[in-house]
C-alpha cells in the first residue's frame, strides 16, 4: 500500500521537470528537485522561484504562489538526498530510453521499497521503462503536457505490473494539485501523441499536395475543430453533428484517399445498432435524454461564445499570422 504522498521529489529540473515542480510546491507540498549536481538544482531552484514571481505579476499565477513555491521548493544535494524521504519521485529527464533507464536505476537503488516511481515520458511504454525500478508495482507514467504549470491535463499510464493503489493515490495527488489527469493503456505514443501526430502527419501531406499553406491549415484548426477541441472532446463532437453522418463522411475519404481514411470498425457497428447521436437520443458516449440535450446545448453555445471573446482578447499567437486569402 502506497505511503500518503506528502514530499515529492522531481529528477531534472529542466524546463519540464521544473514546471512539475512549481504544480506540487505551489500546490502545498513539499518538494525536492535534483539533477546531475547541486549547483545544476540550486541554479534550477533560483530560476523557478523567479520565474513564479513573473508569473504572479503577470496574473498567470494566483497571489501568493511564488512565496509558496520559494517556501515549499528545495534544491536537493543529490539524486539519492532528493528521493530517499520522498513519498513520490518524478523523473523528468531526456526522452532517451538508455538515459530513463540509467536515471530510474539511481532513483530506485535510493527510493524506500513504498515510494512510487514516476517517468513523465511521451512515447516510451512503460513496461520498457519497469525493468529500470525495483518493486516494478510501484511505477507507472505520469506524463504531463508543456508548459506543466498551465496545461490541466496529464496522462497516466500503468504497466502491466502497477498496483491499482498507486494508479488512485497518483489521480487524488494531481487532483489536490490542481490537473485533470485520465488513466489510458500502455502503447508507444500513449494517446494524446498518437492522436496528435495523426493529424500532424495528415496536416504535412495536405501541404505536400499543395493543397494549403501551413499558415492557411493553422488559422483554419485554431478556427474550427480545434476551436471546438478546447473545450468539447472529439466523440462529444460526433454525437452533436451525427453519427452516421461521420460514418457517411469517411465512405467518401477512404473511396479518395484509401485505407488511411477508412471508417473505424466501432463507428460502423455503432451505426448498425441505431446510435446517430443526439439527435435520436443515442450516442457513442451513450443515451441522452431532453434535459441532457438542453444542458449540453447550452454549454457548448456559451462555451464557444466565450472561447471566440477570449480570442478577441487575446488576438493572433505571435508569429502566426492568420491566413488572409487573396481575391
Amino acid at each position: 500500500m502506497p505511503p500518503s504522498i506528502r514530499t515529492i521529489a522531481i529528477v531534472g529540473s529542466g524546463y519540464m521537470g521544473g514546471g512539475i515542480a512549481q504544480i506540487f510546491a505551489k500546490a502545498g507540498f513539499s518538494v525536492l528537485i535534483a539533477d546531475q549536481s547541486a549547483e545544476v538544482a540550486a541554479k534550477a531552484y533560483d530560476r523557478l522561484v523567479e520565474e513564479a514571481r513573473g508569473f504572479e505579476e503577470r496574473s498567470l499565477f494566483p497571489a501568493g504562489s511564488a512565496a509558496a513555491i520559494e517556501q515549499n521548493l528545495s534544491p536537493a544535494l543529490s539524486v539519492e538526498d532528493a528521493v530517499a524521504a520522498a513519498d513520490l519521485v518524478i523523473e523528468a529527464v531526456f526522452e532517451d530510453v538508455a538515459v530513463k533507464t540509467a536515471v530510474l536505476q539511481q532513483i530506485s537503488a535510493a527510493a524506500r521499497p513504498t515510494t512510487i516511481i514516476g517517468t513523465n515520458t511521451s512515447t516510451i511504454s512503460v513496461n520498457t521503462l519497469k525493468a529500470a525500478v525495483s518493486h516494478p508495482e510501484r511505477f507507472m507514467n505520469i506524463h504531463f503536457f508543456n508548459p506543466a504549470p498551465f496545461i490541466p491535463g496529464a496522462e497516466l499510464v500503468a504497466s502491466d505490473e502497477t498496483e491499482d493503489s498507486v494508479v488512485t493515490a497518483v489521480v487524488e495527488v494531481l487532483r489536490r494539485a490542481g490537473k485533470r489527469p485520465a488513466v489510458v493503456g500502455d502503447t508507444p505514443g500513449m494517446v494524446v501523441n498518437r492522436i496528435q501526430y495523426a493529424m500532424l502527419s495528415e496536416a504535412f501531406r495536405v501541404v505536400d499536395e499543395g493543397v494549403a499553406s501551413m499558415e492557411a491549415i493553422d488559422t483554419l484548426i485554431r478556427n474550427s475543430f480545434g476551436f471546438r477541441l478546447g473545450l468539447v472532446g472529439p466523440f462529444s463532437i460526433v454525437d452533436q453533428a451525427g453519427v452516421d453522418i461521420y460514418a457517411s463522411c469517411y465512405g467518401i475519404l477512404e473511396e479518395a484517399f484509401g485505407e488511411r481514411m477508412a471508417t473505424p470498425e466501432s463507428l460502423t457497428t455503432a451505426v448498425s445498432d441505431g446510435v446517430k447521436g443526439t439527435k435520436v437520443g443515442r450516442g457513442l458516449l451513450g443515451d441522452y435524454g431532453d434535459e441532457d440535450l438542453a444542458a449540453m446545448r447550452e454549454y457548448r453555445d456559451r462555451a464557444y461564445v466565450q472561447m471566440a471573446l477570449l480570442q478577441d482578447e487575446l488576438g493572433t499567437p505571435p508569429g502566426a499570422g492568420d491566413h488572409h486569402p487573396t481575391a
